[in-house]
């Protein structure tokens, strides 16, 4: 296991929801799992003043209380400097106490720089970093992590990346997407690439269609007045389930290595075939918002009901979008990704549909539907694999019924499942950018959703009302291909599948 080596990490907008509920404890796991160096230090920087000591005692409050010995200990690695964090006049301040604190702690000038801050700081604080020397490298490594969203449009998109490059090098810039530090995210590129049974079969001569699935039980909370800026498309689609079509159908690397894996990703996204006219996004993409219903009994509010949303808000809470590459392996085979809030369950997974037998050589005579093998791929929760295929019923005769073989991860009870965080910020600390995002991907992924962000700009594009707790407007259906073809109503337990799901 590579162990990396003495750090400093410094994460802006430290006194933030994000750092507390996700970035410190999945510092202190890495810690308590022994995988970071033993000299490195986590700098909080923020507005607001605190000393050392009440900064930690409020990331207490975000750690284990029954592993008391071990957050002291971790605790002692944490410390805090209140800056201005738009103000240029501050940075030689930070840079001064992270010299100090480096020689204080015998750790080398190796610096990550975590952007857990509001979108319009992002082209400021690389700036400001840039203006006193930390983006040099001359006596250690110097990183920017960047969470999403990374521009609002494609327009936004370059200019932000022109500004970081400005600042940063390419290689410097790791761009961070949750979703691609899942373990079955990752179990994808194995699953392709070291089974012999799989790899053969996986293109359009097998496989009949390509599903992706991400929705939420949630509503948008008391987010509504930042999702109403923001929507499923922006929110979702353009960067996590894109990533995840990236990773289905890329081509296999030369190795198992950053470039050479992200390399095959970007010409994956070059080959979407883009949409050309209004009528094509009408008939392959669907747009709803959801409206107030009863879910168990309990009176749920419409979206335009929700606190911070506009009462006549045209924001998608719902988006689902058929699509096709253009390339050898993939040519004619579509590609489904949907995602919604307030559905029936939280899931997200990857439905593989291979093609039907060629002949109905069990059927008796009977006009049976044919077994539809499937491979479903689930990211959370409940991650693990599942496969359908079929198999005789007990008793004289060759009927046929569907039945599941299945892989759990949590079977592994004596293994540590890192959380996404905890995968992402290691690799981020050995220099390992497999898992994010680069630039020049991010900028493909704005040219294919450009034309449908412009088309839903219209008065005319319609969006369609589904009732809260169900799997989104009955529109969405149209988009699958074939008669009495539907997209997988997928349950919370991935072995329940087809016995019970939530509505």
């Amino acid at each position: 296991m590579n162990t990396p080596s003495p750090l400093a990490l410094v994460i802006f907008g430290a006194s933030g929801d994000l750092t507390k509920r996700k970035l410190i404890p999945a510092i202190y796991q890495l810690f308590i799992q022994k995988r970071l160096p033993k000299k490195f230090i986590l700098l909080g920087a923020s507005r607001t003043q605190y000393t050392d000591e009440e900064y930690r005692e409020k990331m207490t409050e975000f750690l284990p209380k029954e592993e008391f010995h071990c957050t002291k200990q971790f605790l002692q690695h944490i410390f805090y400097q209140a800056i201005q964090t738009d103000q240029q006049e501050d940075y030689p301040i930070l840079k001064e106490r992270l010299e100090s604190l480096c020689q204080t702690n015998e750790v080398e000038q190796n610096y990550i720089f975590y952007l857990s801050t509001p979108p319009s700081l992002y082209p400021i604080i690389p700036k400001h970093l840039s203006s006193v020397g930390l983006n040099n490298e001359e006596n250690g490594f110097s990183r920017l992590i960047v969470e999403k969203p990374f521009g609002t449009d494609l327009e936004s998109a370059l200019s932000l990346n022109n500004l970081l490059t400005q600042y940063f090098n390419e290689n410097q810039i790791y761009r961070i997407d949750h979703y691609l530090g899942k373990e079955t995210v990752q179990n994808l590129l194995v699953l392709r690439f070291a089974n012999a049974i799989f790899e053969p079969i996986w293109n359009r001569n097998f496989i009949e269609r390509v599903e992706i699935t991400s929705a939420e039980s949630l509503g948008v909370e008391s987010r509504g007045g930042y999702y109403d800026k923001s929507g499923a498309l922006k929110d979702m689609i353009q960067n996590h389930l894109l990533q995840l079509v990236g990773l289905v159908a890329m081509e296999p690397p030369i190795e198992v290595e950053a470039d050479a894996i992200r390399n095959e990703v970007l010409k994956v996204f070059k080959a979407f075939k883009h949409f050309s006219s209004e009528e094509e996004i009408r008939n392959n993409v669907i747009r709803g918002q959801y409206t107030s219903s009863h879910i168990s009994g309990k009176e749920v509010k419409g979206y335009r009901q929700e606190e911070g949303v506009d009462k006549n808000s045209r924001t998608e809470t719902f988006a689902a979008i058929k699509f096709y590459i253009n390339n050898w392996r993939w040519s004619n085979t579509p590609f489904y990704i949907r995602t919604g809030k307030k559905l029936p369950t939280r899931v997200t997974e990857v439905v593989i549909h291979f093609k039907n037998s060629p002949h109905h050589l069990f059927s008796g005579g009977i006009e049976l539907p044919q077994i539809n093998n499937q491979l479903i791929i689930r990211i959370q929760p409940d991650e693990g694999i599942l496969m359908k295929f079929g198999m005789k019923e007990p008793g004289s005769g060759f009927v046929t019924q569907p039945v599941n073989m299945d892989f759990h991860y949590d079977s592994l009870s004596n293994k540590h499942l890192p959380s996404a965080y905890e995968r992402l910020l290691l690799d981020c600390m050995i220099g390992d950018a497999t898992l994010y995002s680069r630039g020049d991907t991010v900028i493909e992924a704005w040219k294919f959703v450009k034309p449908i962000q412009e088309y839903w700009k219209k008065e005319e594009a319609p969006i369609y009302g589904y009732p809260a707790g169900t799997w989104g407007p009955y529109e969405a259906d149209s988009l699958i291909e074939g008669n009495e073809q539907t997209w997988r109503y997928p349950c919370k337990n991935l072995s329940n599948d087809g016995l019970y799901c939530e509505l």
